[in-house]
């Protein structure tokens, strides 16, 4: 369960990167899917405020469509639920590992933690964009609910997570640049679940806490991606800080910072003749 849950949340990391796409006076034209495989050498931390990480090398799907309703690309995937010229709403997704306890010093002896799926509306609007589409910048306000990959817990709260997106397509020498960057707030429930110590889990070092809801600390996102004919690479970091969040005093936060990167590459194995309007 592990690796699969982790392969779902690169492959949606893959799909957020940037792509290229060829132009025509109608707009960017691409196929409407294009299928493929590859592989991905990431380091995540268990979780933010964790000082425990860990590597991995995993297979990948890459999977791109461009449909009118339903998309994967740059973006992630998504449905859109309503799309006009000046904003987008979208039905979004994310997910993430779970989490092995007893391989985390500061859990030790604690419930591990599930994977999980966010689901939830995601608004996007443009907020500038260059003529000669070089350079795009738009807000996003996803707004999605944490569901548990087990029986015990199917819900465990929501997070909030607006952010700032930069894309620059052309940026150096057939490279895409992809800049994030936003706040994060999250409920009580979700907060309690990753940072809260209940009665039963206090030890010597480790006292009782009680998560609140509120700010959760910050994060930005920078991407490079390039396409060689039938071959995909990328590369991200990821820089989280939990400076003034509501639970940075949890004994489980052990550091204020956490940093994912990973590089992947990828290959195109199939792809539709039928083409479809990409922003990509």
């Amino acid at each position: 369960m592990k690796h699969t849950a982790l392969a779902c949340a690169l492959a949606a990391t893959l799909a957020a990167l940037p792509v290229r796409a060829e132009s025509t006076p109608e707009g960017p034209r691409r196929p409407l899917w294009e299928l493929g495989a590859g592989v991905a050498a990431v380091q995540l931390p268990d979780y933010v405020g964790a000082d425990v990480s860990h590597r991995y090398l995993l297979p990948v799907p890459f999977i791109i469509y461009r449909g009118q309703w339903l998309r994967a690309d740059r973006e992630g995937a998504r449905a859109v639920l309503i799309d006009t010229p000046g904003w987008e709403l979208t039905l979004s997704a994310h997910a993430s590992a779970p989490v092995r306890s007893h391989d985390n010093p500061a859990r030790l002896g604690m419930a591990n933690l599930p994977a999980t799926v966010e689901l939830g509306p995601k608004l996007t609007t443009q907020l500038w964009a260059a003529a000669d589409r070089s350079a795009r910048l738009n807000a996003e306000l996803p707004l999605r609910a944490v569901i548990g990959l087990t029986r015990s817990t199917p819900m465990l709260g929501t997070v909030l997570t607006p952010t700032l997106n930069l894309d620059l397509p052309r940026w150096s020498s057939g490279w895409n640049l992809g800049l994030q960057i936003g706040p994060k707030w999250g409920s009580q429930r979700l907060h309690a679940h990753y940072y809260g110590v209940a009665a039963a889990d206090v030890t010597a070092d480790r006292p009782a806490y009680t998560a609140r809801n509120g700010y959760a600390g910050w994060q930005a996102l920078a991407a490079v991606s390039q396409r060689f004919d039938r071959t995909w690479i990328g590369a991200f970091v990821r820089v989280e800080r939990l400076d003034g969040a509501a639970f940075a005093d949890s004994p489980l936060v052990r550091q204020r910072q956490a940093v994912s990167a990973g590089v992947a590459v990828a290959w195109l194995l199939a792809s539709s003749s039928q083409e479809a309007r990409s922003d990509d």
